[in-house]
């Protein structure tokens, strides 16, 4: 997430209310996590075992609980508490309107495109040309969708990342700032839910089709011309590539890649990256050929166990 205009370090550092190590005049652009990340940006880290990733990423402002060596080049905020410092600039930065139209005065809707009643459209949504909004549909603030989209009834795109710190009074969600993007010629089906970036974009790229109630998490980039069937489940931070195929009830963990022109069959659970060009199946997902090994050799434990028993 980029600021509206370039900030110091001493401005940020006065609306957190935390010290800092690096030139007052210290340029800040905006601000983003660590996947996002580029010069300019802030950064927050609030456990030693990601220090280093913090410090050596293209972040040029560390948000840290510890007073540490600033490599150079870089500034810190020194924090007591990173994660709600964070929560404080993305409020100052990006805060929450309330609506007070169905449609606010500040969307952009593009020629030919009809958007049924009841539909919710919020503060600077940009909707391009020949798209069809059908009732119900939520479009929450700051979302860009291209020309030629069509969205099914109940789908609402743009709710907030599902991304929580654990505190002994309770769980603790990190602010959502981030936006949706929807590229040209996208049909998503009726219930699906899109999640808002934490400070980037959730994109759903151009040519891609997307079934009746699936979940996208935050962040999340599916590519080109990819089909999404019913009841699919995407973890927030994943990257699908260009034609992939995902069929029904399947569950994708977050941060993980799957590779161009794979094919997820129904019901796989996906824990870990998956090339590009194979077909998987099973939990933990694996590609066909693997998989049907693993099932012959478990039908033989009993043949097995019978050969074991009669020598003994």
């Amino acid at each position: 997430m980029k600021f509206p205009q370039p900030h110091t370090l001493k401005q940020i550092a006065e609306i957190i209310g935390c010290s800092y190590v690096g030139a007052d005049d210290f340029p800040v652009l905006g601000m983003n996590e660590i996947h996002v990340v580029n010069p300019g940006d802030i950064v927050f880290v609030d456990h030693p075992k990601y220090y280093g990733k913090a410090l050596e990423s293209a972040a040029t402002i560390v948000l840290i609980n510890k007073s540490v060596d600033c490599p150079e080049g870089k500034a810190l905020l020194v924090s007591d508490d990173p994660f709600r410092d964070f929560n404080k600039l993305t409020d100052h930065f990006k805060p929450f309107i309330a609506a007070v139209a169905h449609i606010s005065e500040s969307a952009v809707i593009g020629k030919n495109t009809i958007v049924q009643p009841t539909a919710f459209i919020g503060h600077n949504v940009v909707i391009g040309n020949n798209c069809v909004i059908h009732a119900n549909v939520s479009i929450y603030d700051d979302t860009s969708i291209g020309d030629n989209v069509t969205i099914h009834s109940g789908t609402v795109l743009g709710a907030n990342a599902f991304y929580y710190k654990k505190r002994p009074e309770g769980f603790d969600r990190l602010l959502s700032g981030g936006r949706v993007v929807i590229e040209n010629h996208v049909d998503i089906g009726a219930g699906c839910t899109i999640d808002r970036g934490v400070t980037a974009d959730t994109t759903i790229q151009e040519g891609s089709k997307i079934d009746n109630q699936v979940q996208i998490g935050h962040d999340t980039v599916i590519g080109k011309n990819c089909l999404i069937a019913s009841q699919v489940g995407i973890a927030g931070c994943t990257i699908i590539e260009d034609d992939v195929t995902i069929w029904g009830q399947v569950g994708i963990t977050s941060g993980v890649t799957i590779g161009e022109k794979a094919v997820l069959s129904a019901k796989a659970g996906v824990s870990k990256s998956l090339e590009g060009g194979k077909h998987y199946f099973g939990i933990p997902a694996d590609d066909f050929r693997t998989k049907y090994k693993e099932i012959a050799s478990i039908r033989k434990i009993p043949e097995i166990l019978e050969r074991l028993k009669g020598n003994s």
